[in-house]
């Protein structure tokens, strides 16, 4: 039982920083219909830009870690916002119009080159940070097992529910959700309505953009090393995550991203060889799902007029 319970808490951990980078993808699809495939090599920038401007922080002589971290998360989520809005820019607002896989080529070919550009900018060998957040509470123990609840998991999962409520709040009650929802349903009326589509759009890849810095700042807390192909495995993981809650879905991303977890945990700790074949058991049962809900856990059926 004690095992079983350390799994969970490290599951949700784990599902906390997918659910994360899930809400990026879901949110542009949302609204133009197109899958970023770039987003997850986004989310590999911001933890980069917050490995670079903590370490600079902190050889300035600042050792308050709590105020070094949010000055870190601040500088993250603005240079990383900046990305998001120049890729949507030059890379995608040029081909909305046109047919439906230049977008998805452009992505991908977006993908490579940051990819490409971190690993000559700094280099291919994985970054290494050292522990910053500590300690932690045993919560349970059981034949000399203990479940241990570490403090970077309690803030992981605080820091996810926190910006999921942001998120739903700015989506169901302000100018700027009414402005995204109107885009989601029909962006040509939206436009004669007198929303400014191209500005919509824009802010949803920014707002996707911060969410990725903050998953990307978690992630280099929790594991402390990243590399310049982190992006591509963990965008990966959430864009599965997306689609088994409902491509769409801002709970239905964050559901996914936390099943997602779940599955891959406790997959690495019971099945035989389980580290080896955990991103085969996660893409399995996102394939189960579809079978049985196509449009996903939450997601709702398309109806097109023809």
């Amino acid at each position: 039982m004690a095992y079983f319970l350390q799994q969970l808490v490290n599951g949700i951990a784990l599902g906390s920083i997918y659910g994360l980078i899930a809400i990026g993808y879901t949110m542009v699809y949302g609204i133009i219909g197109m899958i970023n495939f770039a987003h997850g090599d986004i989310f590999m920038v911001g933890a980069f830009i917050a490995l670079i401007a903590f370490l600079l922080i902190m050889s300035l002589g600042l050792t308050l870690v709590p105020l070094a971290l949010v000055l870190v998360l601040i500088i993250a989520m603005l240079l990383t916002a900046m990305w998001g809005w120049t890729v949507e820019r030059i890379a995608y607002r040029p081909l909305r119009e046109s047919f439906r896989l230049a977008p998805l080529i452009t992505a991908i070919g977006m993908s490579i080159i940051l990819q490409n550009f971190i690993q000559v900018a700094q280099g291919a060998r994985v970054k290494p940070l050292q522990p910053v957040i500590t300690g932690g509470y045993q919560i349970f123990d059981e034949g000399g097992f203990a479940v241990n609840l570490s403090n970077i998991q309690i803030l992981i999962v605080l820091t996810t529910v926190a910006l999921m409520g942001v998120f739903w709040l700015i989506i169901t009650r302000t100018a700027l959700g009414r402005a995204q929802r109107a885009c989601e349903q029909d962006r040509l009326m939206a436009a004669l309505s007198g929303v400014n589509v191209d500005r919509t759009i824009s802010l949803t890849f920014v707002m996707g953009a911060g969410l990725a810095a903050v998953a990307g700042l978690l992630y280099l807390l929790y594991y402390g090393v990243i590399d310049f192909f982190i992006g591509f495995v963990a965008g990966i993981k959430a864009f599965t995550a997306a689609v088994f809650g409902g491509i769409g879905s801002l709970p239905g991303a964050m559901l996914g991203g936390l099943i997602i977890g779940l599955i891959e945990t406790f997959w690495s700790a019971y099945a035989p060889h389980g580290p080896e074949y955990k991103d085969v058991a996660a893409f399995s049962m996102l394939a189960i799902v579809l079978i049985f809900f196509p449009t996903g856990l939450l997601g709702r059926p398309e109806t097109e007029k023809v």
